[in-house]
């Protein structure tokens, strides 16, 4: 990048919110996946409108722009492949508004996804989707990937609580999508459009996203069991009696080990793997429904592979539960130094295949793969764990990782659940979407950034569109 395009920038952003320092660069080199990639320069914008100079310049200049939350991504949405300029919107962090009366909220893109909870909570006002990293994640990168979390279950993933945006295009020019009302239909979706895209068609700057009413009582259950399959075999089970919990979690006994010492439990040794089971409502409708799920449970003639069913009951026992449910995708370091994670979905009654699956390609190629997650919507986490400087090792990892895409696709799931495509997916795509669906795709990429100036390398594995 030359040295009079840093100076424009340096002119929009102001001295102190741009620097080129490499000990500045390489903290924003890196995500979640462990690889790194230098920017040229980090920008730290203060607005809507000098993220629009920006744009206008990189159009102009053709260098790229990569947008970036708090770097908590699991498959490289927000890595400079290309070099560039990245964008870092910590400083929009302000809640701008909460409308108690129409439970709506404006929040800019960099506010805390933990700290917006907390917020609204205060106004005995929920907002649901809560990723594993909520305490660091930041709303404007929930978007972009379409985060979920282990409340999908009953109350949905981010798509389902935005309602409209403030986007910058990769030509600088500001748009408005959506409403803040509960319907809406003028014209095409683009709010759904720019959802989930993964900073690829624009930058988003503000976010108006409904609200619930707080739930005032939940009830929180460990389910133990003496094999994977029994507890896969639960999670339709439960769904299928009504009972619909707004946490449907499952540990396999790797994971569990992992995270034991945050358990403060004893587990029989028996333990092959955990469900964490949280109902959710006023009073009466949680009543109603714990008492529905421990007489299910009660028949163990019906389900004999269940060792013991446990409930919190204090806040400090849930909290040391989710503690424990938070903490198990860093703890996974102490099996391997790395590891390929995916977020795979499957119909929830092929659960049950999908981690019978997960356990023989473990035994056949004698590596650690430890699955985890949202059992509830079908959202397994896979963490095939390797050492990258053991090339052989590192080969099965990415073996493991096909064959599971693979076996996923023939089970009628998808690929990701909320991490995204990002570029360690991109070479899969073509599992899943057909030849069509992807130079459409492409097409719209190249309507909004003709160019390919805004996050490229991004989902599509070609380097222009």
């Amino acid at each position: 990048m030359k040295k009079n395009i840093l100076k424009k920038i340096r002119a929009i952003v102001g001295d102190a919110h741009l620097t080129t320092a490499r000990e500045d660069l390489m903290c924003y080199s890196y995500d979640s996946t462990g690889m790194e990639y230098m920017p040229t320069a980090v920008a730290f914008p203060g607005s809507a409108v000098e993220i629009s100079s920006i744009m206008e310049l990189a159009n102009k200049e053709l260098f790229p722009v990569i947008p970036r939350g708090a770097g908590t991504g699991m498959t490289g949405g927000s890595l400079p492949i290309q070099g560039g300029l990245v964008l870092v919107m910590s400083r929009l962090n302000r809640i701008l508004e909460v409308d108690v009366e129409n439970q709506v909220a404006v929040v800019e893109p960099g506010v805390i996804t933990g700290q917006f909870q907390a917020a609204v909570k205060k106004e005995a006002l929920f907002y649901p989707p809560d990723p594993a990293s909520r305490d660091f994640c930041t709303m404007g990168g929930n978007v972009a990937e379409c985060s979920g979390g282990p409340s999908a279950v009953k109350y949905g993933v981010t798509r389902d609580y935005v309602l409209g945006l403030e986007v910058v295009l990769p030509d600088g020019r500001l748009m408005h999508t959506g409403v803040r009302t509960a319907k809406g239909v003028v014209g095409y979706d683009l709010t759904r459009l720019f959802i989930g895209s993964e900073g690829t068609l624009g930058i988003i700057t503000k976010i108006v996203v409904r609200l619930l009413a707080l739930p005032t009582h939940k009830k929180t259950y460990l389910v133990l069991t003496d094999s994977l399959r029994q507890a896969a075999m639960l999670v339709s089970e439960i769904l299928k009696r009504g009972i619909l919990p707004n946490t449907l979690e499952y540990m396999d006994q790797t994971a569990l080990h992992v995270v034991r010492e945050y358990l403060s439990l004893e587990l029989p040794q028996s333990t092959r793997a955990l469900l964490l089971v949280e109902v959710d409502g006023d009073e009466n409708s949680t009543e109603e429904q714990g008492k529905k799920f421990l007489g299910m449970l009660a028949d163990r003639r019906t389900y004999p592979g269940i060792l013991e069913v446990r409930q919190a009951h204090n806040e400090k026992e849930v909290d040391d539960l989710w503690k424990a449910r938070r903490s198990i995708s860093p703890a996974t370091y102490k099996l391997r130094p790395h590891k390929i994670s995916e977020d795979v979905v499957v119909p929830k009654t092929k659960i049950p295949q999908l981690v019978d699956f997960t356990e023989k390609l473990s035994r056949e190629l004698g590596i650690i793969i430890l699955t985890f997650g949202h059992a509830g919507d079908g959202n397994i986490h896979v963490n095939i764990m390797v050492d990258k400087d053991n090339q052989e090792e590192y080969q099965k990892g990415q073996t493991a990782k096909r064959l599971l895409f693979e076996h996923v696709m023939s089970l009628s799931g998808t690929l990701s659940g909320e991490h995204g495509i990002g570029i360690t997916k991109a070479p899969y795509l073509s599992l899943e979407l057909d030849e069509t669906s992807l130079a459409l795709m492409q097409s719209i990429k190249s309507v909004f950034d003709p160019n390919n100036i805004l996050n490229p390398g991004k989902i599509f594995s070609t380097k222009s569109h």
